[in-house]
């Protein structure tokens, strides 16, 4: 067995501190550890993207990275996008638009939408395809996928319009 290391992670906007062994898979930690679902495990092979989170500004699959490259870091699952009472525009967009169907992939999808809707915040559905290529859905055939990122952009562009 390899010895602990101490890591430090701000999860969600939230401090952690703990002893892992440096071989521990993120998406465990965030799971098992941490009891932060929202990421899922589908493939473990960084296929799928059903455990997409976003680390210092940048989206990443939990499934290949150990906590120890995460220690230090901010991250960023489904669960501080939104919640159930203040749903974020993307995860609204999703529920309107049918852009969900077994859910599964949901929160890896949103998370990467959230992340693409900030590089990029007009994209046009090819931009949208290329950028959300990691993340694989087997239910919804991605149209519906696409119109919801297409609308919570729109929403976002209004929104932000109407601040200014």
């Amino acid at each position: 067995m390899s010895k602990k290391m101490h890591i430090k992670l701000n999860v969600n906007g939230k401090d952690e501190e703990f002893l892992a062994e440096p071989r521990e898979l993120l998406i465990y930690t965030l799971r098992e550890r941490l009891n932060i679902t929202g990421p899922h495990i589908g493939c473990e092979t960084s296929h799928c993207g059903a455990c997409t989170v976003t680390i210092d500004g940048k989206s990443v699959k939990a499934c290949t990275m150990f906590v120890a490259q995460a220690s230090g870091k901010s991250v960023t699952t489904i669960e501080g996008i939104g919640g159930a009472d203040d749903l974020h525009p993307l995860q609204n967009a999703f529920k309107e638009h049918h852009g969900l169907q077994c859910g599964y992939c949901t929160p890896g999808m949103i998370t990467r939408a959230s992340k693409l809707l900030e590089e990029s915040p007009n994209p046009t559905e090819e931009e949208i395809r290329f950028g959300m290529a990691g993340n694989i859905c087997r239910c919804t055939g991605y149209q519906n996928i696409i119109k919801s990122i297409q609308a919570a952009a729109a929403e976002m562009n209004a929104a932000k319009e109407a601040a200014e």
